[in-house]
């Protein structure tokens, strides 16, 4: 007789979010705690810099000057994404990890930057890069996990897409 019981699906994977979420907290409390406000610190000469600054926008400071509604729209929005890719993970295999590790490091990075929302009214930024008098904007931890997750899911996208087609 064969057993009934579900594979295990990919939800499992939030223990990553979680993850993430705690290492981006924790590195803007150190922010918070030791940097000074809008002053470069150094750490790697003409490169790289640490930086604490604010965002209440989202991306490249995208709606940074709406008068606030921006702080709800975004919340909404990235509790929304989450709670898809939660359900879409709930549906994914556990072992499919070329859909499952992007997932949660949108999860982790949207909800981080939420934290940072809810608790401060902006999103805390810390890391700057540069090349001479080229300036990256400024990011932390939760953006690197978004952005990673959202390449993740685009290259890994087209892979399986080429794998289907074949």
């Amino acid at each position: 007789m064969t057993s009934l019981r579900p594979k295990p699906n990919a939800l499992i994977w939030l223990l990553l979010s979680a993850l993430v979420i705690g290492l981006d907290q924790l590195t803007k409390w150190w922010v918070l705690t030791s940097l000074p406000e809008y002053t470069a610190i150094p750490v790697i000469e003409g490169f790289w810099n640490w930086y604490r600054t604010y965002n209440t926008g989202a991306a490249f400071s995208f709606l940074a000057n709406a008068g606030g509604w921006q702080k709800w729209f975004f919340t909404v929005l990235a509790i929304g994404i989450s709670g898809l890719l939660a359900f879409w993970l709930s549906r994914t295999p556990r072992a499919d990890w070329r859909t499952a590790l992007p997932f949660a490091l949108v999860v982790g990075g949207a909800l981080g930057n939420v934290i940072d929302r809810q608790i401060h009214g902006h999103v805390v930024d810390f890391i700057q890069w540069h090349w001479r008098v080229y300036y990256w904007p400024a990011f932390n931890i939760a953006d690197m996990a978004v952005v990673g997750g959202a390449i993740g899911i685009a290259v890994f996208g087209i892979f399986q897409g080429e794998k289907k087609a074949g």
